[in-house]
Parts: C-alpha cells; structure tokens; sequence
C-alpha cells in the first residue's frame, strides 16, 4: 500500500504537519528535523499526492507546448528555452508536434487543457483558434510564438523579424552586385514564409522576377526541380536566398557541385565549417522560448494588462557564400 504523510510522520517522530512543510519547501522547520523527514521519505518511498495538491491549489505546475516538430533544431531550441525557465518556476512541460496540421494543433492543446495545465505556449499550425476562447475566458494563459494567433484571438505573441531579415539578407546580395535573385520558401500558408517573401520582394523593388520565386514545401525533388528550371533559363539566377533551415540544406544537396551565391535563413549545424561557409540570417530560437515562456509565467502569477507583441532583432552572419561574384552558375 502506498505510503502516506501519517506514515511519514510516524516513522520520524514527528507531527503531520512538520511533514506537510517539509513536502511543500514551506519554512519553520529546523534542518535537524527536517533532514530526518527526509531520511524517512526516503526509507518508505513516500511521494505526495499530486492530484490533491492540484484540488487544494488550484494548480497543477504544468505548462503546454505544441510546436511543429521537435526533430527540427530551430524548434528544439525553443522547447529547450521553455524547460528551462519552466524549471526555474518549478514546473513540468508537456509538448507535443502538430505537424504543421492544424487538426492536430487544435487535438494537443484541448488535451493540455482537459490535463488542466497552468497555460499554454502554442506555434500556431492553423489561422482557426476560436476553439481557445472558452479556455482563454476560464482563466488559461496562452502565449503564441513564431507565429501569431488567427483573427479574432487577442493574445501575447513573441515573434522574429522574418521581414527585416529578409530584406537585410536580399540588400547583403544586392550590395555585392547580384541582380538575379532567386528565393526559395517554404509553404505560402506559414507566415513566416510569406513575411519573409514579402521582405525579398521589398528588398528587390522592380527587379522581382516571378519566374525567380518557389514556394512549397521543402522537399528535395520540388527543389532540384525548380533549380533546374531556373539554372536553365536564358539569364539565371545569379544568387540565391533560402526560406529556412531545412530549404537550405536541400538545396545544397540540390545543387550538387553548382557554384551560386547563397544565403538561408536561420542558422544550421556545420555552415560554418563548408567552403565556402554559409552566409545566414540567424534568428534567436532561444529567445523565442525563453520570452514566450517567460512572458506566460508571468501571466499564470496574475499579471495583467493587454495582450503584447514582442518583435525580436535577427542578425546577418556572412561566411562567404553570400559574397560569390555575380557570375553565372557552372559546375565545379
């Protein structure tokens, strides 16, 4: 039979509610004492009853993540930032992968909820979030990241510059005599692929030329596909910028001993050590989760006010990929 706090007290000889302080870090009990409580929580292998605590406090030291996948490094640095600040404020996350599906978005946060976790930090896969309200309106906390909520969702959101990035990585070619820019993003439904086309398009201005622009998902044979097409016309692309992390990588499989200039958005493992490096804009996955984590405990403490937007700065890292002269594509 489970051991309870009477058992405890019991076997160290003192009262139930010595125990009770010792369990909940609470203050009064000198070390003696409370070094002898333990020694018996220890010889039982009591642990207390957390669904209890949940009833007595209102609160269950848990917070919701749903990112998009945990495999990419991008998002495994931002659940990494939300553990840590979560253990700071002693408490537990639960995550899950949506996918970029917004079914399953919608089927891992109500499941969070119905856990009864303290709040949520979400990476929207879908613009549909009316199935929040409820929730929000009983008192849960949601902060949205890398992406903003749907229309009609008034909730803290923490996102990067994906349109100042882009128009600071298009400039860095166009400032090294590049005119025939290509882009390659990611699916036009995620917003931070349309920020960040709609930041290449500004950077460009009259020298947009749609024949030079993809967008769909990264899969290596879309891309070949659409590098060949380009690489093949009468006056290619000279130059090249990449949506995100994983379009980078495949096209550096794509393009197969091809010499462009290149520049990716968001930072990879091993850019550095190519040759050349590769030229990236580097957004602060950490700082995304440890804001948008932040931000949420801050909110389950009863902090209030109106719903904030944080815009966090990038940076242009040039590795020498980005500096190629403005010549046309050959093999190697």
């Amino acid at each position: 039979m489970r051991p309870t706090m009477k058992d405890v007290a019991a076997e160290a000889g003192v009262a139930l509610k010595t125990v009770s302080r010792v369990v909940n870090n609470e203050p009064g009990v000198n070390a003696a004492t409370a070094d002898r409580v333990r020694a018996a929580i220890e010889r039982l292998g009591y642990s207390r009853n957390e669904s209890a605590r949940v009833l007595r406090q209102g609160r269950t030291s848990s917070i919701g993540l749903v990112i998009e996948d945990v495999g990419d490094p991008f998002y495994s640095g931002v659940s990494r930032a939300v553990e840590d600040v979560a253990i700071r404020h002693g408490s537990l996350v639960l995550s899950g992968s949506s996918a970029e599906e917004p079914a399953r978005e919608r089927e891992l946060v109500l499941t969070f909820c119905a856990r009864r976790v303290d709040g949520l930090i979400v990476v929207p896969a879908g613009a549909d979030h009316s199935y929040l309200r409820s929730e929000l309106a009983a008192g849960t906390p949601a902060v949205f990241v890398d992406r903003p909520a749907g229309p009609g969702l008034d909730v803290d959101t923490v996102l990067c510059d994906n349109r100042g990035g882009a128009r600071m990585a298009t400039a860095h070619l166009l400032a090294h005599g590049h005119r025939r820019i290509a882009f390659l993003g990611d699916s036009p439904t995620i917003f931070t692929a349309g920020e960040r086309e709609h930041g290449y398009r500004e950077a460009l201005g009259d020298l947009v030329d749609e024949r030079l622009i993809s967008m769909a998902h990264p899969e290596l044979d879309r891309v070949r596909a659409d590098l060949d097409r380009m690489l093949g016309m009468d006056d290619p692309p000279t130059a090249l910028f990449t949506g995100n992390g994983r379009l980078t990588m495949t096209v550096l499989r794509a393009l197969a001993g091809r010499r462009m200039a290149l520049i990716g958005f968001d930072d990879f493992e091993l850019a550095d050590l190519l040759s050349p490096g590769v030229s990236v804009v580097s957004q602060d996955s950490a700082g995304l989760g440890r804001v948008s984590a932040e931000l949420l405990f801050r909110r389950i403490a009863g902090g209030g006010g109106p719903a904030e937007r944080v815009q966090l700065p990038v940076r242009l890292i040039p590795r020498g990929s980005g500096e190629l002269p403005p010549e046309a594509p050959r093999s190697s």
